[in-house]
């Protein structure tokens, strides 16, 4: 039976940030989808509240044998146990990365327009941040080497990746990962490589995610992939996801860096992640197909329907990177707030102003009302 991808389910009044931060608008911004989970999360869930005892909890063993056969048969990667670090989030990691591998003063380097948080987290270790914008080069974004050859710094410590890049969509080649590992070794750097939305890639033939962790095994001394279920299938709210790092150092080091500062991790979550490795893959496929739908769709709207905005097709994500500058918009987001009561995400907070990001991940008909509202304005 083919899962539901069009009924609207109402959420304000249910505290979730995207539609209760600010009721008054229409929400196309933050990265959750409009969604229900699987049913083999829900009930996953629903086993686990039933035992009514949610004392602090630690990952079990069928958990991990699902992460391990996921690195393994969706990623081609051989990792062990003691090879993964669970986390009850991937911004904490990337903190935590900059504290375990930087000293005050020294800098942090990243590629923009980019996920705000990774234009923040150095101030958590007191460090400067570096950054140089992707570039389009036939049609696709991709990395600007000689800007970043002259941006990096002797005392820049990481490089924080986003593969599949969020916001632009793209899904990077092995060609371009490899030459980013080359250059981290070149000047010392960890490579830390967020690949949350690794599940996310429309197709998977053409544009396939090559994982850091796929990398020659010269490179596992210096890298560290995060990874979560929460993008996929919906389950962010949660708070669950996990770093695997190969070389014992590193990973020592990370861990020592933890401290204090992290919470507990949800005894909820690692049951939703488990149900989402070992059953979520029917879901997934068919999540795409619908995405893959409204993508098509929004591409084609705002290309030809919108006067002064214009968008590449994302290669992956559920988030349309819209470009607004000839339609004479500094603040765009300020703009169709303003003019059409939409919540959008402003390109000024990735490091781009003059774009604007929109949530496509919500039912076709949600798409379609907030596509014309923008219309409107124009």
């Amino acid at each position: 039976m083919p899962f539901d991808f069009d009924t609207v389910i109402p959420r304000r009044g249910t505290g979730n940030i995207k539609y209760d931060r600010r009721p008054e608008l229409d929400p196309f911004w933050v990265a959750d989808m409009d969604f229900a989970s699987p049913p083999e999360i829900l009930e996953a869930l629903h086993r686990r509240v039933d035992h009514g005892i949610f004392g602090y909890a630690q990952a079990h063993e069928s958990l991990n044998e699902a992460v391990l056969s996921y690195l393994k048969n969706r990623r081609g990667a051989d990792v062990i146990v003691g090879e993964i670090v669970h986390l009850g989030g991937l911004v904490p990691a990337l903190s935590l990365a900059a504290r375990a591998f930087c000293k005050p003063g020294e800098s942090v380097m990243t590629c923009t327009p980019v996920y705000p948080p990774f234009l923040g987290v150095h101030h958590d270790a007191d460090t400067k941040l570096i950054t140089t914008d992707h570039v389009l080069q036939d049609g696709v974004w991709t990395f600007d080497w000689a800007a970043m050859d002259a941006a990096v710094r002797p005392d820049t410590k990481i490089f924080i990746l986003c593969n599949p890049q969020n916001p632009l969509g793209r899904a990077f080649s092995k060609e371009e990962i490899v030459k980013l590992a080359a250059f981290c070794e070149l000047h010392d750097l960890v490579l830390i490589s967020d690949e949350i939305h690794c599940d996310l890639i429309f197709d998977e033939t053409v544009t396939p995610h090559f994982s850091a962790l796929n990398l020659p095994e010269k490179y596992r001394d210096r890298v560290i992939t995060l990874l979560a279920p929460s993008k996929t299938w919906n389950i962010a709210g949660l708070g669950y996801a996990f770093a695997v790092i190969q070389d014992d150092s590193l990973r020592r080091k990370f861990a020592a860096a933890r401290g204090h500062t992290l919470a507990e991790i949800n005894a909820l979550s690692y049951y939703a992640a488990e149900a989402a490795y070992r059953h979520g893959e029917p879901w997934r496929q068919e999540l795409m197909a619908y995405l893959k739908g409204n993508r098509d769709i929004l591409v084609d709207f705002i290309n030809n329907e919108c006067d002064g905005l214009s968008i590449l097709a994302p290669q992956a994500t559920y988030l349309a990177w819209i470009d607004a500058k000839h339609a004479g918009y500094d603040n765009p987001a300020n703009h169709f707030e303003k003019k059409a009561g939409l919540f959008l995400s402003d390109g000024t907070f990735f490091g781009w102003p003059g774009y604007f990001r929109f949530n496509f991940g919500c039912p076709r008909s949600r798409m379609m009302e907030g596509l014309e509202k923008i219309k409107a304005v124009l």
